[in-house]
């Protein structure tokens, strides 16, 4: 038996959210077992459980929830070399068309879901790496090289557009802006590289930007709030540019200006970890672990949880006035 955390039916944290025992799984064909040290929450973990927008059918009857974490490889199944057994690892997908997550001692996954976590990597900023780094990843470089590119990412301090500055930044970026709501997340934007950093709520975007790049404008758009900013977008976007965008909350469903993004030939790209393809993963996995095996990337986490308090995370991460990944750390595996 192991610890988990799951729910039976969807609903607010504190309600569904339980801890106990529950039998430990066994990898099948190409999968491994991890035990997991660390497990990240995200919108997406959270909005699964609440039931948003209209989703609160159960998909299995019982739910061990979040789709990252870090661990150490522990046990193979046919098919994986046993080499990788005690391989430490980050886990990307691991609740993807799946009933159990990462929040367990112990959790199951496609073997290529493992990837190797360097030694210069903890488990908690392994685990922040999934759903965050790899969007980010698919945001800047999903539409060709960025070399030399003025790149903005709206929402820089976020757990997405923290990892995009830093990609934008690695991929030769000419200039990197970040957009921000307060000055502790322009503290985080600049620590991730962003050459400059906007004051949404207090400073004209567009014009800002035109002045930031000297008029020159920007090619790339990394944006978490795709609605609300598209008439900024499209006003600072020079023609050809790409607007990569992964979230729009604000603005569920926005009215797209036809004639004016095809006057510029823009290039929208939503960009969703679940469905891309599995290139675009293994082409991030490969640029992650090159990153942060030449400590190229940094991590920011908010607040760590021990997992008897995943109701308290979750919430956290609902309130959203967090700077960085939460995360749930899993004690007592093994």
């Amino acid at each position: 038996m192991m610890k988990a955390a799951w729910y039976d039916r969807k609903g607010p944290a504190r309600d569904v959210l339980q801890v106990g025992s529950v039998d430990t799984p066994e990898p099948g064909l190409q999968e491994v077992r991890v035990r997991v040290r660390a497990s990240a929450v995200n919108p997406s973990d959270t909005k699964g459980r609440s039931g948003a927008r209209g989703k609160t059918a159960m998909p299995f009857p019982r739910i061990i929830p979040h789709q990252d974490g870090a661990g150490v490889i522990d046990r193979v199944g046919e098919g994986v070399p046993a080499s990788r057994v005690g391989e430490r690892v980050w886990v990307y997908e691991a609740q993807l068309g799946r009933a159990t997550g990462t929040a367990a001692e112990y959790v199951v996954v496609p073997a290529a879901n493992a990837v190797t976590l360097p030694d210069n990597t903890s488990f908690a900023e392994g685990a922040c790496l999934g759903i965050p780094a790899m969007t980010a990843h698919r945001c800047i470089f999903g539409d060709g090289p960025v070399q030399g590119q003025r790149i903005l990412v709206a929402g820089g301090a976020g757990a997405v557009g923290f990892y995009a500055v830093q990609f934008a930044k690695w991929g030769g970026a000419a200039s990197v802006i970040a957009t921000v709501s307060r000055d502790a997340q322009a503290a985080a934007a600049t620590s991730a590289g962003a050459d400059h950093v906007i004051n949404y709520r207090s400073e004209n975007v567009a014009g800002r930007a035109r002045d930031l790049t000297e008029g020159r404008g920007i090619d790339r758009i990394v944006d978490v709030a795709f609605g609300a900013n598209l008439e900024t977008s499209i006003a600072v976007l020079n023609p050809n540019g790409v607007i990569s965008t992964y979230a729009s909350d604000a603005v569920p469903e926005p009215k797209i200006p036809f004639w004016t993004i095809l006057g510029k030939d823009i290039t929208i790209h939503f960009v969703l970890v679940y469905a891309m393809p599995k290139s675009a993963h293994q082409r991030a996995a490969a640029d992650i672990t090159t990153c942060l095996s030449g400590n190229k990337l940094r991590h920011n986490i908010a607040k760590r949880f021990p997992l008897e308090e995943i109701a308290q995370a979750h919430e956290a991460v609902e309130k959203g006035d967090k700077i960085g990944n939460v995360i749930v750390e899993i004690a007592g595996a093994g």
